[in-house]
């Protein structure tokens, strides 16, 4: 691990002052806040009580907090030791959905379970992995991580939840507003100001919400309904977990692409954490990728939704230049905190969206940035630019054209799923292709 470095206001492994961490930690937990939304939107599609929605969220956050220390904190043999904090995992959604009207949440339990063992079991393998992520692979995948959440921050700047939703020029100004001072906070700011660009944009933006919008105010009225302490209830589907195979082999390919998404967001941390390195050591990557695994079964295991790294989160840590470990672990103690206060879960949940979409959009502009930077490092020929063409392109195409792989064979939907593990997949399998003459060349003589 990298020691104390000037070009950081924290660096990876040193502790800020207590005032300043707890700060800094609520700073990521707004952001680990946007994932509330599946949980939400999962109950309603089930038409679930409030009793299942609340205790289904406060389990979740439960997962996501231990989530964040685990992979922050590091114990022997698990965790990367890098800020990487979790959220709920938008991979595993449309599946997890489809478990529980099939089978309940005992069947999404088991299913989520058996996912988040995959990928403890797939982590050795990344130790062999080294020959095949040149530098250039390396830096397309860290821009794939900010590339994977453009659509969740350009729909929510548009103040959309749901597909189909109208469009109101108010949130597209209040969105807009938002990522202005963000990003004027954060090039003109100093101390203060440039260190909490993102907590100072969303506490203005959503007051500027509330001004401008009076539905914003009739929205936190809600929270004058819910209790102020209360522990998660366990109703009987909490109580029981259970297997289908029929959805075993969907939730296997969901797993592998979520390691691979886990991967290129480790690999992005290490990145920004360790700017020395040379070329990527693979050891904390594989500890990362277990403790996800670990978390992944964990959340199953107490009925929340299953769980997966942060992108936003790296990209914030990479643009505020703090990428102390402990900040994630602190964040997910407070993570964890908040899921026994329903009140405050509540008002967080209703940060206005094109506020949350301003954050993320904030976030992964340095994540895109620093991926092309690093492809660049190293000379340019014309393997690369195939490799890098054709495996943007079909990487792409995966969120431009949804309907398209939808109607495809089962073997190309197993890889075609989405542009972060899609793109990762072809551009290492290309490298090896296109550079097959060199491989030789270099065993005969």
């Amino acid at each position: 691990m990298t020691k104390n470095n000037k070009q950081y206001e924290y660096s990876v492994n040193e502790v800020p002052p207590a005032g300043q961490l707890v700060v800094l930690s609520i700073q990521h937990v707004m952001l680990m806040v946007v994932s509330l939304c599946l949980p939400i939107l999962f109950s309603s599609q089930l038409n679930a009580s409030l009793e299942f929605t609340a205790s289904l969220i406060s389990l979740s956050m439960i997962a996501v907090g231990v989530g964040s220390i685990l992979q922050s904190v590091g114990i022997p043999y698990i965790g990367s030791k890098y800020l990487c904090p979790n959220l709920c995992g938008p991979s595993y959604f449309s599946l997890s959905l489809s478990a529980a009207w099939l089978g309940g949440l005992p069947l999404m339990r088991g299913l989520i379970i058996v996912a988040g063992i995959v990928e403890v079991a797939l982590a050795p393998i990344v130790q062999k992995l080294r020959k095949v992520f040149p530098t250039y692979v390396v830096g397309l995948v860290v821009a794939m991580v900010g590339v994977s959440i453009i659509k969740l921050g350009t729909t929510s700047v548009f103040g959309l939840a749901y597909y189909g939703d109208a469009i109101r020029t108010v949130d597209i100004y209040i969105g807009v507003i938002t990522l202005f001072i963000m990003v004027l906070s954060n090039i003109w700011g100093k101390g203060f100001l440039r260190m909490y660009c993102l907590l100072v944009g969303m506490v203005l933006g959503w007051v500027i919400a509330l001004i401008l919008v009076p539905e914003y105010w009739y929205n936190l009225l809600a929270v004058q309904t819910k209790p102020f302490f209360a522990f998660p209830g366990f109703g009987p589907e909490f109580k029981k977990i259970t297997i289908d195979f029929k959805l075993l082999i969907p939730f296997i390919v969901i797993a592998i692409s979520g390691s691979l998404k886990s991967f290129g967001n480790l690999l992005a941390a290490q990145k920004i954490s360790e700017p020395e390195l040379k070329e990527p050591n693979f050891v904390p990557i594989r500890k990362g990728l277990i403790a996800d695994g670990i978390s992944t079964a964990f959340a199953g295991l107490i009925g929340g939704m299953a769980v997966d790294t942060s992108s936003s989160n790296i990209g914030l840590a990479g643009v505020t230049k703090v990428v102390s470990r402990w900040i994630s672990v602190v964040a997910g103690v407070i993570f964890i905190i908040l899921a026994f206060f329903p009140k405050l879960i509540t008002a967080l949940s209703l940060i206005p969206k094109p506020v949350l979409g301003a954050s993320i959009i904030f976030s992964g502009c340095f994540m895109i940035v620093t991926g092309l930077k690093e492809m660049f490092t190293e000379k340019w020929d014309t393997r690369k630019t195939f490799v890098v063409g054709i495996s943007l392109m079909f990487g792409l195409s995966t969120a431009m054209l949804p309907e398209l792989y939808a109607r495809a064979p089962e073997f190309i939907k197993t890889f075609f799923t989405d542009p972060l593990p899609t793109t990762t997949i072809l551009a290492v399998l290309l490298h090896q292709i296109f550079n097959l003459d060199r491989l030789f060349i270099k065993k005969e003589t």
